[in-house]
């Protein structure tokens, strides 16, 4: 489908049919045999995205990134922890910070169902230009921004 002079309504009808295909998808997309039995739930999947691609962090740095209260944040964490998915230490360096990462033995499952949709961004966003990436998420932040009121 070539995009050269698309209108905003052709946009919005295009995307209005390509959004509902594009989450079932994704809710499509199989949970590893090692993590179908933790009833691992949306807000658990960003947390382990931002643990998986850019190492381990402390409550208040993934309660940063996530845009919620580490109070939210411990609360996940704590509920992970006792699944076995996660591991927190204490912090060598200040010992009222928590550090938490991805507990080894789930590693590999949690890499492998991250792993497909972090492929299929890649294909889709490699081709663009810096300025194109941006420009594409800043959409998506826009839209989300738009749909919350």
């Amino acid at each position: 489908m070539s995009t050269d002079g698309l209108s905003v309504d052709d946009g919005i009808r295009t995307l209005l049919l390509l959004m509902p295909r594009m989450v079932g998808r994704v809710k499509r997309l199989k949970v590893p045999e090692a993590l179908q039995a933790l009833s691992l739930a949306p807000r658990h999947l960003s947390l382990l995205s931002y643990l998986q691609f850019d190492g381990s962090m402390t409550v208040n740095e993934l309660a940063g990134r996530l845009e919620v209260a580490p109070a939210t944040v411990s609360l996940m964490v704590g509920e992970l922890s006792r699944k076995g998915v996660l591991e927190r230490r204490e912090d060598d360096a200040d010992r009222r910070r928590t550090i938490v990462s991805i507990a080894d033995g789930h590693q590999d499952s949690i890499d492998e169902w991250l792993g497909y949709g972090a492929q299929a961004w890649r294909r889709a966003l490699a081709p663009l230009t810096p300025a194109q990436r941006r420009m594409f998420v800043d959409t998506l932040l826009a839209y989300e921004q738009a749909l919350s009121g």
